[in-house]
Order: C-alpha cells, then structure tokens, then sequence
C-alpha cells in the first residue's frame, strides 16, 4: 500500500500560494469568483514552483469560446535550456462550457471584466482563481480606505479599553 503524499509547507487543504493581485482588491469590486486551470510548459511549472510570477496588471479575455490569460508574467526558469518560454505569453485557462458561456453574457454587461486575484497549486496542478469585477471609481477606493481605518482605529480603541 503506497504512503499518502504529505501537503507542501505553508499550504492548507493542500493549497500552496504562489502570487496573488493584491491590486485587484483596491482597483475592482469583486463580484463572484471562479477557479479556472492553465495550461502551461514544463519551464513555466518549474518558474512556478520557485514562486516567479506576478499577475499585476493582468486581465482574461474570452475569444472564440475559449478563456484566455493576457499579463501575466512567468520569470524564465533558471535552469531551463535555449528553448525556454516567453514571460508574458497568453495563456489559455480551462473552464467548463457552461461557466465560459455564463462568463460572456456577463462581460458584455457594461464594465465588467475578468481578472486574476491568484494562482495556486492544487494538489499538484496550477490554478487560478478569476474574479467577474467591476472597476472602481477614485472616490470608492478613499471610501474603502477610510472604512478600513476606521475599523483600525476601533480595534485600537477595543485593545487599549479590554472591551471584548
């Protein structure tokens, strides 16, 4: 009988971060999310597992019924011979037919878009998390902001009184 496969460090649920879009949560309100698979080369998996990327800045658009990632940088890897891959190539991300058709009646609603919050591994495979998100205004981030230091300063209060 073969011995199970114990979960990298730092993951939970044998989920191990690799990048996340920390500006997408101040630039988009996020609306519904979707755990979408990549396909990627050998090269990008072992970037990957060194933790060599950075989703800033990038979007998924859908073409012809297929799902695809534009923005997304992948660093070459290292140890990768004359072929390796181009950083910023697009990348095709597999979801179901029903979610893709779904994704599309609800991205030509007007300012709707989809984007990457997180790419992860997921029991051996790549995964990234897509986000149905509507942009932000400049005067709903400073609300954001400010509610967010508000909540702050209260749980300062909270901590220097002992109220529970």
């Amino acid at each position: 009988m073969a011995a199970k496969k114990k979960a990298p460090k730092g993951s939970k649920d044998g989920i191990r971060l690799i990048c996340s879009n920390k500006k997408a949560h101040h630039d988009f309100e996020i609306l519904e999310t979707f755990e979408a698979g990549i396909v990627l080369l050998g090269s990008e998996v072992k970037s990957l597992r060194e933790g060599r990327a950075n989703l800033k800045d990038s979007h998924a658009k859908i073409k012809r019924g297929e799902v695809f990632l534009h923005g997304a940088h992948i660093s070459p890897y290292s140890s990768a011979s004359y072929n390796n891959h181009e950083p910023e190539r697009v990348r095709k991300l597999l979801l179901h037919r029903r979610e893709i058709k779904r994704l599309l009646g609800k991205t030509q609603e007007r300012g709707l878009t989809l984007v990457p919050l997180k790419m992860y591994f997921k029991q051996g495979k790549v995964k990234v998390e897509l986000a149905l998100a509507r942009g932000k205004k400049v005067y709903d981030k400073r609300e954001t902001l400010k509610r967010k230091q508000e909540a702050r300063d209260m749980d300062r209060m909270r901590k220097k009184y002992k109220v529970p």
